[in-house]
C-alpha cells in the first residue's frame, strides 16, 4: 500500500535528493507539494509530477489527503511546522537536525504521540545497508572492542546560504557534525562523559571550522572535525570514517551518503579484506522504511531515544563551543 506524501518546502536538499527518492520508492505516492513562491511550487510541480502545488505550507496540512509530510525547511523552521503537521494528523518526516536542542526534539516527539502519528529525523545514510554492513563486522568481533573513532566532514564554503546564518540555525556543527555525532553515537554504545570542542565563526555568528573530542563511559574515544571551508562554488567535500579496535580496524572508502557498489576496508591483525555492499539510493530507503512504519507498523529506524541523546550531545557542543 501506498502512502500519500506532502512535501513541505522547495530546499535544494529536497529537490536534488529526497524527491527524487521519493519518486523510486515502492511504497510512496508522491502528491502534493507547498511553497511561498508561486512559480517555484510550479516549476516543482511540473519537474516531478505533484498532484497538488500548494502556495502555503498551512494549504498542504489542510488537505485530508497527505498522509506524511516531508519537511525540508531551514533549522529554525523545524519545530514550528512539525508541530503543525502533527496536529494535523500528519506522519512526518523532518530535515537534520530535527531540533535546535534536546528539550524541542522531546516536545516535538511528545506532540507526536499525542497525536498518534509517527515523527523521524531524515538521516537517508542511516538507512543504508553498508552502515548495517559496519555494525554487523564490529558485533562479529572481527576487529575486538570499539576504541576509538575518526570521522570528519567537510564541504565548500557559500556566497549565500542559510548555514552561514545563526539565526537561522545554521554553521558546521548542525550542517555537518550531527552526521558524525550520529555516527559516533551509532559505533559506541555508552554515553559521553567528556565534551571538549573548539570553534572558528563567520561575522555572521555561524561556525565555520569546529572540532571535537568525545571521551565515553566505556573508556571509548572519539574524535571529529567539520567544516565549510573549501572554495565558494568548488562543489568540493571530504569525507572520512577510521574506526579503531581492540583487535583491528576499518576505514570507510566512500563519503556519507553514497549508492552503488561500496566497499570498507577491515584490518584484523595480518588479514586484510573489503567487504563488498551493494546500496540503493539513501533517500529511497529512509522514505520506504517510514511508509513501512505507518503502513505496517515497523519501528522508525532513526528512534526518537537516538534523536534525543544525538541532539543531547549537540547540546554539550555547542555549548563548548560558545555558539
Amino acid at each position: 500500500m501506498s502512502v500519500k506524501w506532502g512535501v513541505l518546502g522547495t530546499a535544494n536538499i529536497a529537490k536534488g535528493c529526497t524527491i527524487p527518492g521519493m519518486k523510486m520508492a515502492n511504497n510512496c505516492e508522491l502528491y502534493a507539494i507547498a511553497g511561498r513562491s508561486e512559480s517555484k511550487v510550479q516549476s516543482y510541480r511540473d519537474m516531478f509530477g505533484f498532484e497538488k502545488a500548494y502556495v502555503g505550507y498551512e494549504k498542504l496540512l489542510e488537505d485530508p489527503e497527505v498522509k506524511a509530510v516531508y519537511i525540508p525547511l531551514p533549522n529554525n523552521l523545524h519545530k514550528e511546522w512539525v508541530i503543525k503537521a502533527l496536529k494535523a494528523g500528519k506522519h512526518v518526516l523532518c530535515e537534520k537536525p530535527l531540533a535546535l536542542n534536546a528539550e524541542d526534539a522531546k516536545e516535538m516527539f511528545a506532540v507526536a504521540k499525542e497525536n498518534n502519528v509517527l515523527l523521524m529525523e531524515a538521516f537517508a545514510y542511516l538507512h543504508t545497508p553498508y552502515i548495517a554492513s559496519l555494525k554487523e563486522t564490529i558485533k562479529s568481533g572481527a576487529i575486538g572492542e570499539v576504541e576509538f573513532v575518526d570521522t570528519a566532514f567537510f564541504t565548500q564554503y557559500y556566497e549565500e546560504d542559510i548555514r552561514l546564518y545563526k539565526e537561522l540555525g545554521g554553521g558546521a556543527v548542525y550542517d555537518l557534525g550531527c552526521y558524525c555525532t550520529t555516527m559516533i553515537l551509532s559505533l559506541i554504545d555508552s554515553e559521553p562523559d567528556m565534551v571538549v570542542a573548539k570553534a572558528e565563526f563567520n561575522d555572521k555568528g555561524a561556525d565555520v571550522l569546529s572540532s571535537v573530542i568525545l571521551r565515553f563511559a566505556n573508556g571509548a574515544r572519539a574524535v571529529f572535525n567539520v567544516g565549510m571551508i573549501f572554495d565558494p562554488g568548488s562543489n568540493r567535500r571530504k569525507d572520512i570514517l577510521y574506526i579503531h579496535g581492540s583487535k583491528g580496524t576499518i576505514v570507510s572508502d566512500v563519503e556519507y551518503n553514497q549508492s552503488g557498489n561500496l566497499t570498507y576496508t577491515v584490518t584484523s591483525g595480518s588479514e586484510v579484506s573489503k567487504p563488498e555492499v551493494e546500496v540503493d539510493q539513501n533517500y529511497k530507503l529512509e522514505i520506504e522504511q517510514l511508509g513501512r512504519c505507518i503502513e505496517e507498523g515497523e519501528k522508525p529506524h532513526v528512534s526518537a531515544e537516538f534523536t534525543v541523546k544525538n541532539a543531547e550531545l549537540l547540546d554539550k557542543i555547542l555549548e563548548q563551543i560558545g555558539y
